[in-house]
């Protein structure tokens, strides 16, 4: 369906979206406030508590969640969100793998607790990785995974009388097994005589820190008893006409009514249906685009939705407002297409990393990051190596930025870690992440996993149905993995819409000969395309580079050797991007922490921001290619304030 017509995804878009739908059970809409819904943030401090117990099964045995925390022995004080691990001076806290203890008892507003009428729903937006939920010791849910929400109706336990505080207790091990999504392995260290009993230490394949915590915020929020539970966008173009497919799934009551209006950035109605599904027509649409791809990017239309029921309480509504930007995707043999014309990824990855909060969200940090993407001219990123927090996506449908949605699937590089266990487990990922972000304009395609050992031969058989399994979640985007396998040998990207592949020449071999890299970077793209005819992406490049670190002529991990290495990378893709190369994200968009190591000078310093996103050299370099770039598809007027 990516290579085929527009019209005919406009009569075949709503039914396939049908089809996958059927997949995913129950919804993820962000909480918002509405007519109909209240909120209620549970950012600030928690009490806390990390089980240094030798088994870390203290907290299980002594039934710490049937109490208030602090009846059970000394806490601290941890902000929520954040990663527990950099906010005190405890080392052993910051590398404790384990099981640690959240508490926060709160006051509910009094009409949540009498109005019968209202469910009273706790979500929590990320806890790494395994996590436990109680409310009032009383256990409501559990969740597998480090990045994606979760959410229990604890409507009963909050109404069920007088209470005078709502007690929350979250119990969280970041603890990483074979099975996990990133995988790890626990190695016990066993020798008497170097390591004390029991020691032992997490193993990971990938390159940066296992933070861990309450990373996203913990809201409460209400709905009727009867409300909207799940909203699905699709949208195409015919023409000038914009098609948005809706589909709403309404839990509580098998009668009720859905009313729906399409409203522009003005606030006037331009389309209206009934029904839980349907198709909105469009006149004169304007469309979603990318960041400097059009002089009016990022096109948000508001879908307002209103259900109305009939209950044996009385009649109920609920209301629920979606931005929707219309635009469409598609792959061809060379290139990647929005809105029918060639797009080309200029671009980073990036980590949610930053100097004490770790992987917690922090709305400064988050402006100021959209803020250097817009000054560089970036018009994308990759979600490396996890979805991101919400709140990130919605400013990327907000300005135009493009994103590559990744799944938590990085560092599978052990046989064991492609097992069924592995794979059952990934499946479910994706349903959560797809349920998640399927909504998002700015979100064009899937990446499942990065950098796995593909030439592996489980890899065959794993990819081929995770990615048969994604594609029918989600018709309507391509989907790939991001590889460094060499290309005779990988077993996944027969699979893949487009080819994703990271390469460090002159970095991780070949150390300090940035000549070699045009013949080799070249060779990479040739062998790729001719084995495959798919459009290519440069997932990763990079060196690392020391701010202020100076050398002439360049050595490694200078400022200059970090410039003069992407020089090198940006001839070749000069010349490949003319044929079938379709994006290049450089690696990285700022320093971030890695796991201590005697190649790694605190954290891996590709950045071209430093953690505290302060400009390099190689920043600059960037920034007057991506404007360059920019300026070859779009003419020369862009955002003044930008502009110098």
């Amino acid at each position: 369906m990516l290579r085929g017509s527009a019209g005919a995804w406009a009569v075949l878009g709503p039914l396939l979206w049908g089809c996958g739908l059927a997949l995913l059970q129950g919804g993820m809409l962000y909480p918002r406030e509405s007519r109909s819904r209240e909120r209620k943030e549970l950012d600030g401090l928690w009490s806390f508590r990390a089980d240094f117990s030798d088994n870390r099964r203290q907290g299980f045995e002594q039934q710490w969640y049937r109490a208030p925390l602090r009846e059970s022995g000394p806490t601290l004080d941890m902000p929520v969100p954040s990663s527990f691990n950099d906010v005190g001076q405890d080392g052993q806290l910051r590398s404790f793998v384990g099981w640690v203890w959240y508490e926060r008892e709160i006051t509910l507003p009094q009409r949540w607790a009498e109005d019968l009428g209202a469910r009273v729903v706790l979500r929590i937006g990320s806890a790494h990785y395994y996590a436990i939920v109680w409310v009032n010791g009383v256990h409501v849910v559990e969740h597998e995974g480090g990045h994606l929400p979760f959410e229990a109706d604890i409507s009963k336990l909050v109404q069920s009388g007088p209470l005078s505080s709502c007690r929350i207790t979250i119990a969280i091990n970041n603890t990483l097994s074979p099975h996990t999504l990133p995988p790890g392995t626990i190695l016990y260290k066993t020798d008497p005589s170097m390591y004390p009993k029991g020691y032992f230490v997490q193993n990971t394949k990938f390159d940066f820190f296992n933070y861990a915590g309450l990373h996203r915020s913990v809201v409460l929020y209400t709905t009727p008893t009867t409300y909207i539970d799940d909203i699905t966008v699709t949208t195409d173009v015919d023409q000038d006409i914009g098609l948005v497919n809706y589909q709403v799934i309404v839990q509580g009551s098998d009668h009720f009514q859905v009313d729906v209006s399409l409203l522009d950035e003005e606030g006037k109605v331009v389309a209206k249906g009934a029904g839980a599904e349907g198709q909105l027509q469009v006149p004169s649409a304007h469309l979603w685009w990318p960041y400097l791809m059009h002089e009016h990017p990022a096109y948000l239309y508001s879908l307002e939705v209103k259900m109305m029921a009939q209950t044996a309480m009385g009649p109920v509504s609920d209301f629920y407002t979606l931005p929707v930007g219309i635009r469409t995707v598609a792959v061809t043999e060379s290139q990647f297409l929005i809105n029918g014309k060639p797009f080309y990824f200029r671009g980073v990855n990036k980590h949610e990393d930053a100097d004490i909060r770790g992987k917690g969200f922090d709305w400064p940090l988050l402006v100021k990051d959209f803020n250097l993407l817009r000054w560089l001219g970036a018009n994308a990123f990759r979600t490396s190596h996890y979805p991101y927090a919400e709140e990130v996506l919605q400013l990327c449908d907000r300005y135009g930025i493009v994103v590559i949605d990744e799944s938590p699937g990085v560092g599978i590089a052990l046989v064991e870690s492609f097992s069924n266990v592995s794979l059952q487990h990934h499946l479910e990922v994706m349903e959560e992440m797809i349920r998640r972000d399927k909504n998002h304009p700015a979100v064009v395609m899937w990446s499942v996993a990065n950098e796995p050992a593909s030439f592996l031969k489980p890899a065959g058989y794993y990819f081929k149905t995770l990615i048969a399994h994604t594609k029918a979640l989600d018709p309507s985007r391509p989907v790939t993995f991001v590889t460094n396998t060499n290309y005779e040998a990988d077993l996944g990207a027969p699979y893949v819409d487009v080819i994703c592949v990271n390469s460090y020449y002159s970095w991780y071999h070949d150390y300090g000969h940035m000549e070699v890299i045009q013949l080799q970077l070249a060779t990479q793209f040739e062998n790729w395309y001719k084995a495959y005819q798919k459009p290519m992406i440069q997932s990763e490049y990079g060196a690392d580079a020391i701010e202020g670190f100076h050398e002439d002529p360049p050595l490694m991990f200078s400022e200059e050797y970090q410039k003069g290495l992407l020089k090198q990378y940006h001839v070749v893709l000069d010349q490949k991007r003319k044929e079938y190369v379709v994006g290049e994200l450089i690696w990285n968009f700022a320093d971030f922490m890695t796991n201590q190591s005697p190649v790694r000078m605190i954290g891996n310093r590709k950045g071209i921001f430093t953690r505290q996103r302060q400009p390099k050299s190689a920043a600059f370099l960037l920034r007057e290619r991506y404007w360059k770039l920019a300026n070859e598809t779009r003419g020369p007027e862009f955002d003044p304030w930008l502009r110098n």
